[in-house]
């Protein structure tokens, strides 16, 4: 592993490998040089401990998944989350919508309002990624260091596995669901802010101010789109039925 980049999940400070092999079943982590603590611990972990830390926000773990790994799922898990949120706010239109007429029946067989859930999704995503990295061009340039968007990119979208968690409460629906939606959303914000953190390796405040940027965009763009999701979900009916 001599010739990849890494970086220590302490300091954030490059290494030219994880560990040594010595062969005959002997391995080695490497040490940092810079804090004297070894560079990635995480390469013993399982991956349920990983998976553990990440859900609770520890840094180690965050620089360990996306510096030190190769996992290249980001566009998958990026649709998945898509359809998660587009279900929930499909679940949403559908409950307030009950209704005994019998020609429903072929609407709701169709599922039209499914489609523009999703499409309304993506759009609100792509926009809150827009603002995320517009601001974290501007905490590029205080900081004066370069970092890969697509990086950056990746980073927001695999830190996003939490909307993962809408379906469960979906499905499982209890009085308390509203408040499990908006914690699942501050839990995303959170993860968000932590994975820009670690790419630009900068101040919580200034990951903070990037999400919240990128929060503000999504909202105003939001408010933007409730007319047209009106409007279309009032035709998509009367155009497939």
């Amino acid at each position: 592993m001599a010739n990849a980049s890494f970086k220590c999940i302490e300091c954030n400070e490059e290494a030219s490998e994880l560990y040594r092999d010595y062969r005959n079943g002997i391995v080695k982590i490497t040490i940092c040089r810079s804090c004297a603590k070894p560079v990635d611990k995480y390469i013993e972990y399982d991956p349920v401990i990983i998976l553990i830390d990440a859900i609770l926000c520890k840094i180690q773990a965050f620089r360990h998944i996306l510096f030190n790994t190769q996992i290249n799922i980001h566009w998958k898990l990026c649709v998945f989350c898509l359809l998660c949120e587009a279900y929930l706010r499909w679940s949403r239109l559908q409950s307030s919508e009950v209704t005994s007429d019998p020609s429903d029946i072929i609407r709701y067989a169709k599922e039209w309002d499914f489609y523009g859930m999703f499409a309304l999704a993506s759009l609100e995503l792509g926009v809150y990624c827009a603002g995320v990295l517009a601001a974290s061009w501007c905490v590029q340039n205080l900081y004066g260091v370069s970092v890969d968007t697509s990086d950056l990119l990746k980073a927001l979208l695999l830190s996003c596995y939490g909307k993962v968690l809408l379906i469960p409460a979906v499905i499982w629906e209890h009085d308390y669901s509203p408040l499990c939606f908006t914690l699942i959303r501050v839990f995303v914000l959170t993860s968000n802010a932590q994975a820009v953190r670690v790419i630009l390796n900068c101040r919580r405040r200034l990951s903070v101010f990037a999400v919240g940027v990128g929060l503000l965009v999504e909202t105003c763009a939001s408010h933007g789109l409730h007319k047209l999701q009106t409007s279309s979900h009032a035709l998509l009916p009367e155009l497939y039925t």
